[in-house]
């Protein structure tokens, strides 16, 4: 790594992941890593340019609640502490913190008391983001107060003389209006960033690491179609050529014409080594009459895995298997790096792959978030279109068929998703969508068609803006748009006799199903 690092220490916050967002955006790169694992001798090792402490779930008031290695407060370089981060700075250079009667959670006024370069360019009211119930009470030798609000005295403080600052508040999230003008200050005018973290130095990079990990050995590529795993087969492909074989497996549960389209893509226009499995008749006979999500979504991942382990034979004993993993995913699946983080569910190439695989993974966009990956889908040169394209599930439509799968309720569930998706083009939608799909429920209801009775299945629809896939909430379609849908697909498509669409936003949701 030839840039500048900021270290981000993790206490448990949810928005953690929304900092390292936002501090990337600005071309500086960040990583994640949780305080137990941050200590003298990793400190050492990853030398940062400046620290930022998050926010966390613990009250700095209990016994044995998480602390900063004492460590980071004697390097010299720039701490910002958010939240319990600067609960935890203040209570470990001597200050308190205490619980408070007045707790804030949401908007609040910030009253900027004095100049600060943390707040260089904005007004001396804004508006912000709180989410606290503890609250600081008595700051350390040489910090002063430089913002309040009603229920916290002090809601930002700063020690200029060692760049060490503090703010009750979330900057990283979108409800603090200039949140990020003020991480923007902390990186470049208070830690002297340049910002030059981009996607192109990330690509080369990778193609270095992507070389040194593989060496002369062969590689095995899993591709599903979505833009995550296409592009991480033509990053591998840059880096280390005809070593890699991609294997596009069949497995009966893919959009409509999908397994032609990359096929083609693949074969054709990037001259890669493609291997084609069909192995649908495999696969639903594995999770037939399997209805637990995180059970199929395990049965799927540990049969592509006996897939690909088979054709690594077939291909002179590749080593490797490449996955288009990424932080999001591994994020809702198992904690990212040992902090103290919640599993969500089993993503398929994450948690549901078997402890006895024998192919070492290759996963050089594990730490990206998904703007990322399509920033280098086109720093690799894929096509606009391609790299717009919505995120496509490993386990595909297994995940939007709740119940039971058979074939015919995927027949049905394939053509309903053809046509929503066909309308969304249709009315020029498609590029407002982070994510667009059908889903078939495993419930019948009572309809009339023409003159006669018909008992078919309920079609959800669902539909979400995001800009990271860690957060989203549903798309506003007009009622007309709805109606219009609806009848082309009960019309079209036999089996569904009723739509409904989902407005659920995440959290409290996913935006899968399952």
């Amino acid at each position: 790594m030839q840039h500048e690092q900021l270290l981000i220490v993790d206490f448990g916050s949810q928005v953690t992941k929304l900092i390292a967002r936002r501090v990337r955006e600005m071309g500086v790169y960040s990583e994640i890593h949780p305080f137990n694992k941050v200590d003298a001798k990793f400190l050492k090792s990853f030398n940062p340019k400046a620290v930022i402490l998050s926010g966390g779930p613990s009250s700095v008031t209990e016994a044995g609640s998480p602390r900063a290695d004492d460590l980071i407060f004697e390097l010299g370089v720039p701490v910002l502490g958010i939240c319990y981060g600067q609960q935890t700075m203040c209570a470990q250079l001597g200050g308190a913190v205490e619980t408070s009667e007045e707790k804030e959670f949401g908007r609040a006024d910030l009253n900027i008391v004095e100049k600060s370069r943390l707040f260089e360019g904005l007004e001396s009211t804004e508006r912000v983001w709180m989410s606290h119930g503890d609250r600081v009470s008595n700051i350390p030798q040489g910090f002063e107060i430089i913002a309040k609000s009603e229920n916290a005295p002090y809601a930002a403080i700063e020690d200029a003389t060692r760049n060490f600052y503090g703010v009750q508040f979330h900057p990283e999230v979108v409800h603090t209006v200039n949140g990020a003008k003020m991480l923007r200050n902390f990186t470049h005018n208070i830690s002297g960033f340049k910002g030059d973290w981009t996607m192109a130095a990330f690509k080369d990079e990778a193609i270095a690491a992507i070389r040194e990990q593989v060496g002369d050995g062969k590689v095995i590529c899993g591709l599903s179609g979505g833009v995550d795993s296409s592009v991480a087969a033509v990053l591998i492909h840059e880096a280390i050529k005809e070593q890699l074989t991609c294997v596009y497996v069949d497995t009966g549960m893919m959009r409509k014409g999908e397994s032609d389209q990359v096929v083609s893509l693949f074969r054709e226009h990037y001259n890669i080594s493609l291997i084609h499995v069909d192995a649908e008749d495999q696969f639903l006979g594995l999770l037939d009459g399997v209805t637990d999500p995180e059970e199929k979504r395990k049965i799927i991942g540990g049969t592509f895995i006996d897939i690909f382990e088979r054709e690594a034979k077939k291909v002179g004993g590749a080593k490797f298997l490449a996955q288009g993993t990424l932080y999001p995913d591994v994020i809702e699946s198992v904690s990212f790096d040992g902090g103290p983080s919640v599993t969500i569910k089993s993503h398929h190439n994450v948690g549901g792959l078997p402890e006895r695989m024998d192919l070492e993974l290759v996963e050089p966009l594990r730490e990206l978030f998904k703007d990322e990956v399509r920033a280098l889908g086109r720093e690799l040169g894929l096509h606009e279109d391609f790299v717009q394209r919505h995120p496509f599930p490993g386990p595909g439509l297994a995940i939007r068929c709740p119940g039971a799968i058979s074939k015919d309720r995927l027949d049905i569930l394939r053509e309903a998703d053809a046509v929503y998706l066909d309308q969304i083009r249709k009315h020029g939608l498609y590029s407002e969508i982070w994510q667009a799909f059908a889903v078939l429920l495993p419930v019948q209801t009572v309809g009339v068609m023409g003159d006669g009775r018909t008992y078919d299945y309920v079609l959800a629809l669902r539909a979400v803006t995001s800009t990271d896939g860690m957060t989203a909430d549903y798309y506003p379609y007009s009622h007309e748009f709805l109606s219009e849908t609806a009848t082309r697909i009960i019309n079209e498509c036999r089996g569904v006799n009723r739509v409904v669409y989902d407005v659920t936003s995440k959290p409290p949701g996913t935006i899968e199903w399952e």
